[in-house]
């Protein structure tokens, strides 16, 4: 019955490291995550007095923002599950998880050290409260940790000694602060499309959103995907010259690496709102024809400076020698290019060998070709 009564609001405690000091370590024990717990339960009630009348749930150990922010929220769904599975008024009510034998609990909290890097660590918190004491401490929340959420000198004190770190603050944020915090994060970087996708994906992956990247990408949210219009339709659809063209489909083709790398982090799967499976991860397929009887198709590779393979394009001999082009294809990781070139090579029963191009090579109506290959 409690696990029905319970409403659970979802904090954060937001470690802001000194430059080139990384955290000697990601989690901390059961005993290290209790002591937290207390230090950050004396916190809050400081804070918000209600919050005593509230279960304090804690993980001890240390995401990035990427990790916290992703459909379902499961860092914060699984800290609650395993919360409410402890008898009301255990240890004071004050709950918290760390490593047994060097393990958590539960898979979704253990943090993943390709993500250690990063200049901020998060460490999540839950208060499980019954209605209406949830709504009195949401708004609560939302008002005081964001004016006066530093950490008590002691917990600061505590997480310095144990993490072997010094910080250059510690603050309480709600989810909700954490949000907006990261919205404005990626505007400065010129990402304000992505967000708005990402934003989708989080809060209403029930409603489609769509958006155009900063270079003018269509992008939409769908069914818990994103799908871009393909660079080669893109590219279809622009004027100019060939040279400029080529220049700003190689930009275009920059800017999905950057959405699928953060997509991919967020666990938003990214996909070309166009006809074509089979890609292994980390790179996108157009298919546009099946090969005609006759000659195996061959690979080439549209090169730009500092972007190497743009795309690849699969392409058979045609009337005349003409280039039948079959397919385009994405490498949009650093290591995607091998897996990729072994997947076209199966589904088009060609070599995987690939003819580099040295270049963006558009066709006569300006659009991603391959060289004709008259007969003789």
């Amino acid at each position: 019955m409690e696990a029905q009564t319970l409403t659970a609001l979802p904090v954060v405690l937001a470690l802001e490291l000194a430059p080139g000091e990384p955290p000697q370590r990601l989690r901390l024990t059961r005993d290290e995550a209790a002591e937290l717990a207390a230090l950050v339960a004396a916190d809050l009630n400081a804070l918000l007095p209600a919050v005593d009348r509230a279960r304090l749930a804690l993980a001890g150990a240390l995401f990035d923002t990427v990790e916290l922010l992703r459909p379902g929220f499961p860092v914060w769904a699984t800290l609650d599950e395993l919360a409410r599975r402890v008898p009301r008024g255990h240890l004071e009510n004050v709950v918290a998880f760390g490593t047994h034998e060097g393990r958590m609990p539960a898979q979704p909290l253990e943090p993943d050290a390709a993500y250690a890097d990063g200049p901020m660590r998060l460490l999540p918190l839950s208060v499980l409260a019954p209605e209406p004491l949830a709504a009195e401490l949401a708004e609560q929340l939302e008002v005081e940790l964001v004016g006066r959420g530093e950490a008590g000198p002691r917990t600061a004190d505590w997480l310095m000694r144990t993490l072997g770190v010094r910080l250059e603050h510690a603050r309480y944020l709600s989810r909700n602060d954490l949000l907006a915090l990261t919205c404005v994060q990626y505007e400065h970087v010129n990402l304000a499309p992505l967000w708005s996708l990402l934003e989708a994906a989080l809060l209403t992956p029930y409603r489609d959103e769509a958006t155009l990247s900063a270079r003018g990408l269509p992008l939409r949210y769908h069914a818990g995907r994103v799908l871009a219009q393909s660079p080669a339709a893109w590219l279809a659809g622009q004027p100019g010259e060939a040279a400029q063209r080529a220049h700003e489909v190689a930009g275009i083709v920059f800017e999905l690496r950057q959405y699928a790398a953060l997509l991919g982090a967020h666990r938003v799967p990214l996909a070309l709102d166009a006809p074509g499976d089979g890609a292994p991860s980390g790179s996108l397929l157009e298919a546009l024809a099946e090969p005609a009887a006759g000659e195996a198709p061959t690979l080439y590779a549209h090169e730009a400076p500092g972007l190497g393979v743009v795309a690849v394009t699969v392409a058979e001999r045609g009337d005349g020698g003409r280039a039948r082009v079959l397919a385009h294809a994405y490498p949009l990781a650093p290591a995607a290019l091998g897996p990729l070139l072994g997947a076209l090579s199966a589904r088009y029963g060609t070599s995987a060998e690939l003819h580099a191009l040295g270049r963006i090579l558009l066709d006569g109506h300006g659009r991603f070709g391959a060289p004709d290959t008259p007969l003789h």
